[in-house]
């Protein structure tokens, strides 16, 4: 029963999942045949402790980046707190935690956890903090960029105009007024009966 409409387009598909399964698939060959080609010249034993090390040190690194980010959240929940209590807003840099980069640390303790030499290498660059601020202010940017660019009417447009503040500060609070909605008090009818003994 179709009443002759063509079908919708088939919506486009993102890149991410266009490239992803094959960067996924070269990427595990490569750690295989990278482990082959150190087990060959160190020996079975050497791979083994570097993946136990891995390991151990990415489990270190992650339960540290939690640890600091539990701090961090309650640091900031305070000085809201108090910031609050005195009428001022916080400054931006409480707000976005000082430039910590926890999340990047605690993905490159997953990247040292993840048994393979590529992993390995790419979590301990993570490690180092010039990478982590410069990765994290690369971010930063594309996500302002998206916020920006994002169409009228969309989820990200909403988001960032929920963000909005006045110079000082202070949260500009607003209404959304439907212009399509019906003028006047009206009341919502019950779409259920009375109940009668």
């Amino acid at each position: 029963m179709t009443n002759g409409a063509p079908p919708p387009p088939a919506p486009k598909r993102s890149r991410a999942r266009t490239f992803l399964p094959p960067a996924l698939a070269v990427w595990l060959v490569l750690e295989i045949w990278l482990l082959t080609i150190v087990a060959g010249a160190a020996g079975g034993l050497t791979v083994f402790g570097l993946l136990v090390g891995g390991a151990v040190l990415g489990t270190v690194v992650i339960k540290r980046a939690g640890r600091r980010a539990f701090k961090n959240l309650t640091e900031t929940f305070q000085q809201a707190q108090a910031a609050a209590q005195a009428g001022v807003a916080p400054t931006a840099a409480e707000r976005a935690g000082a430039g910590d980069r926890n999340g990047f640390l605690m993905l490159g303790g997953l990247l040292l956890m993840i048994p393979g030499l590529i992993s390995d290498a790419a979590g301990l660059l993570l490690l180092v903090p010039p990478v982590r601020s410069f990765l994290g202010r690369y971010a930063d940017r594309v996500a302002e960029r998206r916020m920006n660019a994002a169409p009228p009417g969309s989820l990200q447009d909403a988001f960032q105009q929920a963000r909005m503040r006045r110079p000082d500060g202070k949260v500009v609070q607003g209404e959304v007024i439907r212009e399509d909605a019906p003028q006047g008090p009206q009341r919502p009818q019950d779409p259920r009966p009375p109940l009668t003994p």
